[in-house]
């Protein structure tokens, strides 16, 4: 029986997400996902930039 809710639970949530007026919503949750690790990732590597006193060379990076 808990099986057979949690799997329509699963199933109704599934069917709202896609519904057409939602599927922009789940699209940009995707994309804030997505920017906010790349943001983190290049916050990281010029963390270690400045621990190694490469300071200069974060700049140079993002213009690249």
């Amino acid at each position: 029986m808990e099986g057979d809710v949690h799997a329509s639970a699963i199933r109704e949530f599934l069917e709202m997400m896609f519904r057409p007026d939602n599927v922009p919503i789940v699209g940009m949750l995707f994309l804030v996902l997505f920017f906010t690790w790349l943001g983190f990732r290049e916050a990281r590597r010029n963390d270690e930039l400045i621990a190694q006193g490469r300071e200069d060379e974060i700049l140079n990076d993002m213009q690249r």
